[in-house]
């Protein structure tokens, strides 16, 4: 398509509508001899004379009948692209996000945001689904709107946004056996453990910690999910080193004693990540203002120091690396 041809189908549409040479003129402001010109070039490219003489007026072909309904479509469908934006109105929103995350910012941030959400812009759709090794790709390629977890070096195009920060404790049952008024780092080892890995990977931050220390500890439950993890642990003899926030909710109602780890383990920051296409987007920067707003309602204290990933490569502490680390496991 030439651009020359954006200007027939204007025409093309003057002449549909007003079946009239003269009136199609003075629709699209030109004289009536450069309107019949342009009839005669668009009866030329379609092989169809599209207006013919009945009586002292002109009628539609059959063809002109059928493209009449298209053409007018299309010149309203480009006219609303060259047309200022309208103002940003949640109330109206329609539209749906796709949200990559885990239980634990369902728990900590989930009611807040949702009520925020709710309040303002209740046609909105989420979709949330679980954080995966390849977030960044999911965001860069449009699947996903936004993600929201525990990132270190991301691809460079990305955005990032602190939300929390946030500390490990560790969590047994009330009435554990084995665990005096505090939690000593040989009695931490000797117990079994359950590992929160959200993507199912051994290992993790605890493990480097205690590898430091010529130590290690026996994982005998590796659990995707917070809520089910702290669960497990009041129903049995385990120990897991889980996050603040998520134990403090539910400490009391699963019956749980959360105590300091035996281990100098540094806080972390939680951060939502996006892509810059919707740098601009008002719905997408509507979306996340929310968030940031249920994250200073439900979590306001900070935590000094906080890891921005939760491995030995952490750019705070040691040499940092090039891949994406991402909701890492405890």
């Amino acid at each position: 398509m030439e651009p020359s041809d954006l200007g027939l189908l204007l025409t093309l549409d003057a002449l549909l509508q007003e079946g009239s040479v003269t009136k199609a003129a003075r629709r699209v402001g030109l004289s009536t001899p450069a309107m019949s010109h342009a009839l005669s070039r668009i009866r030329d490219r379609l092989a169809d004379p599209l207006l013919v003489r009945a009586g002292r007026g002109m009628v539609l072909t059959p063809r002109a009948e059928t493209l009449r309904p298209q053409v007018q479509a299309l010149v309203a469908e480009a006219r609303r692209v060259l047309e200022p934006e309208q103002p940003f109105v949640p109330a109206k929103l329609q539209r749906k996000f796709v949200v990559l995350l885990t239980d634990y910012v369902l728990a900590v941030l989930g009611a807040s945001w949702d009520r925020l959400l709710c309040e303002e812009a209740p046609h909105v759709a989420l979709r949330m689904l679980p954080n995966t090794p390849d977030d960044a790709a999911l965001l860069r390629d449009g699947t996903a709107d936004l993600a929201i977890g525990i990132y270190g070096t991301l691809l460079p195009e990305l955005r990032l946004r602190p939300l929390l920060t946030d500390r490990f404790v560790c969590a047994v049952r009330k009435d554990h056996p084995h665990i005096g008024k505090r939690l000593t780092l040989d009695e931490f080892v000797k117990l079994d453990h359950i590992q929160i890995a959200p993507r199912g990977k051994p290992g993790g931050y605890v493990d480097d910690m205690l590898h430091e220390r010529g130590l290690s500890r026996r994982v005998a439950r590796a659990i995707p999910y917070f809520h089910s993890a702290l669960y497990l642990v009041a129903q049995s003899d385990y120990i897991v080193t889980v996050s603040e926030r998520v134990a403090n909710l539910f400490a009391e109602p699963l019956g749980l004693r959360l105590l300091p780890p035996p281990l100098p383990l540094r806080p972390y920051a939680l951060s939502m990540v996006w892509h810059p296409r919707f740098d601009a987007d008002p719905a997408h920067s509507w979306l996340r203002e929310k968030l940031l707003r249920a994250a200073k309602q439900t979590a306001s204290d900070t935590h000094v120091h906080a890891r921005k990933h939760l491995d030995a490569s952490d750019p705070n502490s040691g040499t940092a690396h090039r891949r994406v680390t991402k909701n890492r496991s405890r």
